[in-house]
């Protein structure tokens, strides 16, 4: 199977995994500790699971998991008790595994003998290695890595491949154990209530590099890396209470999760970005780093600041079909694996997205209208005037005024806008539509991008491009509403197809054209209705697509399951448009599912109606924690304030509507262009200290960003 064409489904981890993950890494394993090849456990690093088994064994039998969780992302603690011999009531050794993240794996062993009699044990550590690539553990191919080689050293066991252009070794070492073959044993003679401990490093290594890791203890005193960094993150970000409780606790998981998945470029450690989500997805997704940085943003700046910077070093500069690389086009993903690299020619980007590139120019103007727009004036204009260039020439490859995608080579991606599974994009019928496609989205995301490079020429006084900027973007309104409005059905095509062929499915993507203002003020009222009807609304969330589809599936990926993320960007459209009952109601559904799921939104769960199903059911291989559903709170907390800078033309708005029962919110230390501001929200008041000088309060909602270009040309 091709890499990229995969199926988007993993396989079950088994019950109560536990997962652990700090920058490029993760580790998944059982609820007692141990890993297991024949399930998608193990030691993980750049796309390659570097350790496959770990099973440890105490006088030859297995441990009885008593609890197994983890306390922050990077390290968790397994209590475990040694399994009764044949004829024994209960056994008396008790056997503790704290695990940690941290330059790779340390866990430390802790046996303690329970018991008035002494004890002698033979504790036995089983490692295997098969340094498989990490699609292929997720899917659960068979493809053994060939050559692997294991020999002892003077401290463990080292075991080494050569494979795919690539050098990977691992060293799982304990001065105190005796190495032999893939085994660590340890002879252990226990008083009465005595305790014995040791610990063992497993240190990952791909062409001579491994993770990041702590070279200098004394500089974070008694913390470690992982720990140093969540709490200067906990320091920096703005603090915020809330007199809802179940909303206080989304927001506290959320702000942990994004900082757990921040990954760190190891020569510009001050550089910043966002992984997808854990476990299978810890890497630069073009797509989702920017919407996860976007609607992040009021938290950290610096994740958006970090993925806009290396999304541009990574910007496309030539033709190339295999990984589908053309100039000006912002990157699908970052990947390391053997079995990717291979795919690509020895390449680690692939390009098959259409919607990265108008985004990554629509983040580029939220950073602008946020204040934060040094940076990108100074440094990345090019980079964003090449993915201008990209959208009108490569995007619109057939000069119909709309960006379209077709994959160029057997193994890309069939679907290439964030429904990129196989069958995400279907007609009512359920037949699958045909590329090249112009997605609805896409050109809301294309009318957005032309708003904000608008935005940027006038805030440098370049009137005339700005201007040229803006009358695209109404001629591209124009033509979006005119072509993909289906009047007798009242709602937005999902698509047009290679044919121009309007694509009559009902599916959510229509919501993120009001976000992006696209949408004409007449057709809004009916956008609106259709996405909040029950064929589309579940009560819990909007689906990604009607009941009353062909294609629809409740428990399927993109065809009726329900994504935060999407429904986020919903919610923000429909207030914009002024229709905030049904904001509301999305924002407090989304609050109520989190709570079913103990605190924390999945990236994405299955569409069955809440009338008929009392709590959220979940997708049964959703990443978690995922960047941008982890981000959908703090997006949904801004939507609700109507929170919307616009420091170009030297304003902030703030017209608060929350939700009844969200009571009162308080933020100190949020970000705005070089100050820090605090507000104070309840209902429909607000309050904000310390408010730049040369910005005005307007205590309004902020028109539609379509009215913004009538403002542009006169931007400061």
């Amino acid at each position: 199977m091709a890499v990229w064409s995969a199926e988007i489904g993993a396989r079950d981890a088994g019950p109560g995994a536990v997962t652990l993950l700090a920058g490029t890494s993760f580790c998944i394993s059982a609820a007692n500790g141990d890993m297991d090849t024949r399930r998608p456990h193990g030691l993980f690093f750049r796309d390659t699971r570097f350790v496959s088994g770990w099973h440890l064994r105490v006088n030859g039998r297995s441990l009885e998991s008593l609890s197994g969780m983890a306390g922050e992302t990077y390290r968790a603690t397994f209590v475990g008790r040694m399994a009764p011999a044949e004829g024994e009531e209960h056994s008396h050794l008790l056997v503790e595994r704290h695990r940690h993240l941290d330059g790779g794996l340390r866990e430390r062993i802790v046996v303690t003998n329970h018991s008035a009699l002494p004890a002698q044990c033979h504790l036995h550590l089983a490692v295997e290695a098969d340094f498989s690539d990490l699609f292929d553990v997720k899917e659960g191919r068979t493809r053994p890595v060939p050559g692997v080689e294991v020999r002892e050293t003077d401290t463990g066991i080292l075991f080494e491949s050569v494979h795919g252009g690539q050098v990977r070794t691992v060293l799982v070492s304990d001065p105190q154990a005796t190495a032999g073959g893939h085994h660590l044993a340890y002879r252990i003679d226990l008083p009465p209530q005595g305790t014995w401990s040791t610990e063992v490093r497993v240190t990952p290594r791909l062409d001579g590099v491994g993770p990041e890791e702590d070279a200098h203890a004394t500089r974070y005193g008694a913390l470690s890396l992982p720990e140093f960094r969540e709490r200067a993150w906990r320091e920096r970000v703005p603090q915020a209470t809330y007199s809802y409780p179940p909303l206080a606790r989304i927001m506290g998981t959320s702000r942990t999760d994004l900082g757990s998945l921040r990954i760190f470029d190891p020569d510009r450690p001050e550089r910043v970005a966002v992984a997808a989500g854990s476990p299978w997805f810890m890497a630069l997704f073009g797509r989702d780093a920017i919407l996860s940085s976007f609607m992040s943003l009021p938290l950290d700046p610096s994740l958006a600041h970090g993925t806009i910077q290396t999304l541009a070093e990574l910007q496309g500069t030539r033709v190339d079909p295999r990984s589908e690389e053309q100039p000006g086009k912002i990157l699908h993903e970052v990947r390391l694996g053997a079995s990717t690299l291979l795919a690509l020619g020895g390449g680690r980007a692939y390009y098959g997205t259409v919607d990265a590139t108008p985004l990554f120019v629509m983040l580029a103007g939220e950073l602008t209208r946020w204040g934060f727009e040094t940076d990108i004036m100074e440094n990345l204009m090019p980079a964003v005037d090449r993915a201008m260039s990209w959208i009108t020439d490569y995007g619109d490859s057939d000069g119909d005024g709309f960006v379209e995608y077709e994959r160029a080579n057997p193994e890309g991606l069939i679907n290439q806008g964030w429904k990129d599974s196989w069958d995400g994009i279907t007609f009512a019928d359920g037949a699958l539509a045909s590329a090249p496609l112009a997605l609805c989205e896409v050109q809301g995301y294309v009318y957005a991008a032309y708003v904000s490079r608008a935005l940027m020429a006038g805030r440098v006084g370049d009137a005339e491009l700005s201007a040229l900027w803006a009358s695209r973007a109404q001629r591209l309104k124009e033509e979006f509403n005119d072509r993909f409005w289906l009047p007798q059905k009242g709602y937005f095509a999902l698509a047009l197809d290679r044919d121009k062929v309007p694509v009559d499915s009902l599916a959510s993507n229509m919501g993120h054209c009001l976000w992006s203002g696209i949408v004409d003020e007449e057709k809004a009222p009916l956008v609106a209705e259709r996405l909040m009807a029950r064929d589309m609304f579940s009560g819990w969330g909007v689906r990604t697509l009607s009941t009353r589809m062909g294609a629809y599936d409740p428990a399927s990926y993109h065809n009726g399951s329900i994504w935060p993320h999407d429904n986020a960007l919903i919610a923000a459209g429909l207030m914009r448009y002024g229709f905030i009952e049904e904001s509301q109601r999305i924002a407090v559904a989304l609050v109520e599912a989190a709570e079913a799921f103990g605190g924390r939104l999945p990236e994405l769960f299955c569409g069955l109606d809440r009338s008929i199903q009392a709590t959220p059911i979940p997708y049964p291989t959703s990443c978690s924690p995922q960047a941008w559903a982890a981000a959908t709170p703090i997006h949904l907390m801004r939507v609700m304030l109507r929170l919307d800078p616009c420091l170009p033309t030297g304003e902030l708005f703030l017209a608060p509507a929350l939700p009844p029962e969200w009571g009162e919110v308080q933020v100190r230390n949020l970000p705005l262009g070089v100050s820090r501001v605090s507000l104070r929200a309840s209902r429909d008041q607000a309050a904000v200290e310390g408010m730049p000088p040369e910005v005005a309060l307007r205590q309004i909602p902020r028109k539609p960003l379509a009215d913004l270009i009538d403002v542009l040309p006169r931007a400061r």
